[in-house]
């Protein structure tokens, strides 16, 4: 019998919105996929389902993970398809923003490891979970059912004082559940930025030796592709953004071996 490969799970998160982490999310899925040949599924784990609307699927026709983790239906009943090959999805709808508080999460005092359990038996080389921008029951939730962790920022100020904090609940639930941070990404970069020398220094106090050489810089095409539901690497692969993408997750993979 075939011995069943490691899964890499990885909880791409940020403390605040506009960090592109969604982005981030859908084309290291997709570049894994395209580049790399690998078979990835991406779960829409943020009730705004940014991630679903961006792969072209409509959130309000079909199944998000709530149910899954309400033990109403399996996980294999909502994973969905993409157009493109290797990429499949879990998509998210609105039922995900207060589903710890309904059904048999609200009584279940080991609620946070249920998407973990749900997880395991899967059959990916690589799981990417697009957590909400804040510190809640999803994006705990996530963590435990991760090994690795991706942290998107942007240089600003917003973006990098809630860096702390999301350094302190990572280390949190890395003190409970093994958890390994892969990486910061900085997304919108202009290397003309006039503070850019002071935001990397807080991030590599907060994260020493975590930051990716690549930096996601702004590019319009990223926001196009996001109007036609499709990744960059289709609707503009030749784009500086596809370029960084593509850049950034052969780094992410060198980072994994």
């Amino acid at each position: 019998m075939k011995k069943k490969s490691k899964m890499n799970t990885i909880a791409v998160c940020s403390f605040k919105g506009g960090t592109a982490k969604t982005s981030t999310a859908l084309h290291l899925g997709a570049a894994l996929s395209k580049y790399h040949k690998q078979k990835v599924l991406l779960i829409d784990f943020d009730a705004q389902a940014n991630l679903t609307a961006g792969l072209g699927l409509d959130p309000d026709e079909m199944d998000s993970m709530a149910p899954v983790l309400q033990q109403s239906k399996r996980i294999k009943d909502v994973i969905k398809p993409t157009a493109w090959k290797g990429l499949d999805l879990v998509p998210a709808d609105t039922w995900l923003e207060r589903i710890e508080v309904t059904g048999s999460l609200a009584a279940d005092r080991y609620s946070h490891e249920r998407l973990r359990d749900i997880l395991k038996p899967l059959d990916y080389d690589t799981v990417i979970i697009d957590t909400p921008p804040s510190l809640c029951w999803l994006t705990e939730s996530a963590m435990i059912a991760a090994n690795y962790s991706l942290v998107c920022a942007t240089a600003e100020f917003y973006s990098v004082k809630g860096l702390e904090r999301l350094g302190l609940f990572m280390d949190s639930i890395a003190e409970r559940h093994p958890m390994h941070l892969l990486g910061v990404v900085l997304s919108f970069w202009n290397s003309r930025g006039k503070s850019n020398r002071a935001f990397l220094d807080v991030i590599e106090r907060t994260f020493p030796g975590k930051m990716l050489a690549t930096r996601i810089r702004r590019d319009i095409k990223v926001s196009e592709a996001s109007v036609h539901g499709e990744p960059i690497f289709e609707t503009s692969p030749r784009s500086r953004a596809a370029e960084d993408y593509r850049a950034a997750t052969k780094e992410l993979l060198t980072r994994l071996k």
